[in-house]
């Protein structure tokens, strides 16, 4: 129901495959700035990185779905 309803607003699985490389490039800047700008160290800039970095996941498997949605 959320996948069928995901592409008939044009979204495609590339587009979500794009979203989680750019979710890990992102996790990877969001921890450099963090490090660099906040006095708090290195602690809170991991749980920046991490953050982030867990966004991927579910965009690669949104992918994943919407590819096999889009064989039928």
């Amino acid at each position: 129901m959320i996948v069928k309803a995901l592409h008939e607003t044009g979204l495609k699985s590339e587009h979500c495959y794009m979203a989680g490389l750019a979710s890990i490039a992102a996790s990877y800047i969001a921890w450099g700035v963090s490090q660099q700008a906040e006095e708090a160290g290195v602690d809170r800039a991991d749980r920046w990185g991490i953050f982030v970095g867990h966004w991927a996941p579910t965009f690669f498997g949104l992918g994943l779905a919407l590819a096999n949605y889009e064989k039928r």
